[in-house]
């Protein structure tokens, strides 16, 4: 009876030790809803499968609840998981929490969009800035320099998309003086919402040539918009983002390009620099994504397809 008190003690020690040896990462995304974080989904399941960490995926279902963001942010912290990354929805509300993780010893990784605080470990995104300058390069050359066009916007306060609306705005300014932007409204990160924008700017604007969306929900939304004014291919649009609807409508011509992120590979990295970090190395401090430009005519390429389904 002793004897076998004793192996059963040492057999839940062991399991206590080896449940020790598993690390926890605790991934935040802006929000869950929209085909891009599904494939940010993937990549961050993909690295914890390869390096045998346990991944928590926890986020609010609209990119516009922070609140939300914010309480999962400091219920991971309560919980002491091993390591935090996040996606912030608004880049001061999110100072905050992102602050109070790291006081508590807890690695974290930003990843998707900038936040108002120094307080982290790694910054993993796309190169924003140059996402929005390689959109107004494709509009000023479909509309051969010249043209009034607006701005389909995402919504204030999201770091990553105003820098692709500040990068198009500054690249247009520089290269295309004669394309003028002369309407602006957020979609909200929500389709219907951006449909409703677009509508408003094409009554408003009936002389429109060409709209930029900076963001997924934006350019879907625009896109229905033109299809149902039967203005598909008549004003170009050149959205961000590739989610399946995106590609169907650049395929029959309602969008004109995509600048289309990597998700997949955003959601590796973000979940291998934490990895790093607790087997004591260092990782980079900024890891900077290229974003690919999408047209019909190398839609089929099998860098495209790859980058489209990893």
């Amino acid at each position: 009876m002793h004897k076998a008190s004793s192996a059963c003690l040492l057999l839940l020690t062991l399991l206590g030790c080896q449940n020790k040896q598993t690390k926890t990462i605790a991934v935040i995304p802006k929000g869950t809803s929209q085909v891009f974080w599904v494939q940010v989904q993937r990549g961050v399941l993909a690295a914890g499968k390869q390096y045998g960490v346990e991944i928590i995926w926890n986020g609010p279902s609209l990119e516009t609840d922070h609140d939300r963001q914010i309480q999962i942010i400091d219920s991971m912290i309560a919980r002491r998981v091993d390591g935090i990354a996040v996606a912030p929805a608004e880049r001061k509300a999110l100072a905050g929490p992102i602050e109070r993780a790291t006081a508590a010893g807890i690695p974290l990784t930003v990843f998707d969009s900038a936040v108002d605080s120094s307080s982290y470990m790694s910054y993993v995104a796309t190169n924003n800035v140059e996402v929005g300058k390689m959109g107004a390069r494709e509009i000023g050359r479909l509309l051969n320099g010249k043209g009034d066009i607006a701005m389909l916007m995402n919504a204030p306060g999201s770091a990553s998309t105003m820098e692709r609306e500040q990068g198009f705005e500054q690249e247009l300014k520089d290269k295309f003086p004669d394309v003028r932007i002369v309407a602006r409204q957020y979609g909200m990160s929500d389709r219907s919402r951006a449909m409703g924008a677009a509508e408003n700017i094409l009554t408003a604007q009936p002389a429109l040539s060409g709209i930029f969306a900076s963001s997924e929900a934006s350019g879907v939304g625009c896109a229905l918009a033109l299809k149902a004014r039967a203005l598909a291919g008549k004003v170009k649009l050149v959205a961000v983002d590739a989610s399946d609807t995106m590609v169907e409508d650049l395929r029959n011509g309602a969008i004109s390009a995509l600048v289309a992120q990597d998700p997949y590979r955003m959601g590796f990295a973000t979940v291998e620099t934490l990895v790093n970090k607790l087997h004591g190395q260092t990782p980079p401090r900024q890891i900077d994504l290229p974003a690919t430009l999408i047209t019909k005519e190398n839609l089929d390429t099998p860098e495209v397809q790859k980058l489209l389904k990893p």
